[in-house]
């Protein structure tokens, strides 16, 4: 008789990217290769996401398990749920090892879901894992394998943008907006509930205002070209991010592009200029080791092993001095601030476990982040904390991410819409001519 429920059988990505992966999957039943226990068991010391994951995982088992042995079902999370066990790694049938002629870790799994396959003829079994190449290989066996879906988005060719070119708008609301700087939404949209912080490119007769819709006042408001440190926006979506950036009433905003849209810089400007706001500025980033290999294999000491990948940063703030000479009352101010740290660079594993109030908070290149690293970042934001995230979801560095699963792009997919939040996608470049041209051909 077939049943219904499946099996999937979780690679150690999974349970790195979701620590909680193991109670997503319904009344189907889960089970573990022992071999992920062993990878397991080499993350859990650090401060990494990963390693906390790791760790709560563990945790997780040993609570479930109680008394029990793991080579029995036991229920996941009460009855609602499915039931998972431990497998062994060892061959039955068909050895992996052999068939790709190298012992590895990803085969003893392997071998553990073919094990699983063969003595539950009557059910499908799935491995699950965020590994292309480990899903082929499954694959390549007569092993249904698929990625991890919780926490993906649908489509990040549809992503939602932040901004809406209307064009033919009404000169009377046009002239409405620039005298009185609003107007009521129901002048442009008769049939429709604007966004709340979403920008609109209002075009009349080769002329353009820019508004956003305001939900506490129910107005359209003008989004003004405004400054920050001499920093000018340079087209229309820079003006909406500046705009998003200077405005108090906007607590998180994500801003998403290719290189050299000013994602960064407008954020460390939009910054510099409320620094009286907040009691510091942080500006942070992700470390992706260069060929995903540690760190540690650099020379010098941590600072100077985090120092390249910490130098994007510090050069836009460069940028940001340079506008002014060395004589500037501004240009000492921010000397001073990075020596008092009132303004900090620094790697993001080292903000992780804190809290974080009065704090303006810049995580740059957060497509390398996965979705629960991303709440967990939020999560630390206390009272009069403004965040930022910037970044390019298809220029992803880390291998278990993709456009569809990382989380920026959940972010954005999540929050949009709530009055506290505001997004722009910027796609024209205009850090040169030459960056220009890279982007669009090549």
């Amino acid at each position: 008789m077939k049943d219904d429920r499946k099996i999937f059988v979780l690679d150690t990505s999974v349970i790195l990217y979701d620590y909680n992966a193991i109670k997503n999957f319904k009344e189907h039943d889960i089970v573990i290769p022992i071999t992920v226990l062993e990878e397991l068991d080499q993350f859990k010391k650090g401060n990494d996401d990963k390693n906390f994951a790791a760790r709560e995982f563990i945790r997780y088992l040993d609570k479930t398990s109680g008394s029990q042995t793991l080579q029995s079902w036991t229920h996941i999370n009460g009855r609602a749920h499915g039931l998972f066990k431990i497998e062994m790694g060892s061959p039955n049938g068909i050895d992996v090892d052999r068939v790709f002629g190298e012992v590895k870790p990803d085969h003893k799994i392997l071998n553990a879901a073919l094990r699983v396959q063969k003595e539950n003829p009557g059910r499908k079994v799935v491995l699950v894992t965020k590994d292309v190449n480990l899903r082929i290989k499954a694959k390549s066996l007569s092993l249904f394998a698929e990625d991890y879906e919780t926490g993906k988005i649908k489509n990040p060719d549809e992503l939602y943008t932040g901004k809406t070119v209307v064009d033919k708008v009404p000169a009377a609301v046009l002239n409405e907006l620039y005298q009185h700087g609003e107007c009521e939404p129901h002048l442009l949209f008769r049939k429709i509930q604007p966004v709340p912080n979403h920008y609109y490119l209002l075009n009349h007769d080769g002329k353009q205002l820019i508004a956003f819709y305001h939900a506490a006042s129910n107005k359209l408001e003008l989004a003004k070209k405004r400054s920050a440190y001499r920093i000018v926006p340079r087209n229309a979506e820079q003006i909406c991010a500046l705009e998003a950036i200077l405005n108090p009433h906007i607590s998180l905003i994500t801003l998403q592009g290719v290189a050299g849209t000013g994602k960064t810089l407008l954020s460390l400007a939009g910054a510099l200029e409320q620094r009286r706001s907040f009691h510091q500025i942080y500006l942070a980033r992700p470390i992706v080791p260069l060929s995903n290999k540690d760190i540690g294999y650099l020379p010098g000491d941590i600072k100077s092993k985090l120092n390249p990948y910490m130098e994007p940063l510090w050069d836009n703030l460069k940028y940001i001095k340079n506008q002014y000479s060395e004589k500037d009352k501004e240009f000492r101010q921010i000397n001073e601030m990075v020596e008092n740290e009132k303004l900090v660079v620094c790697p993001l594993a080292y903000i992780r476990g804190r809290s974080f109030s009065n704090v303006f908070f810049i995580v740059d290149e957060a497509q390398n982040l996965t979705p629960h690293e991303v709440k967990t970042i939020i999560s630390r934001g206390g009272e009069n904390t403004k965040m930022i995230f910037t970044g390019d979801i298809n220029q992803i560095d880390t291998p278990y991410l993709d456009a569809r699963s990382n989380g920026l792009s959940y972010l954005i997919d999540r929050i949009k819409g709530n009055p506290m939040y505001a997004h722009v996608t910027l796609e024209k470049g205009e850090r040169s001519e030459l960056a220009n041209l890279a982007n669009e051909l090549l």
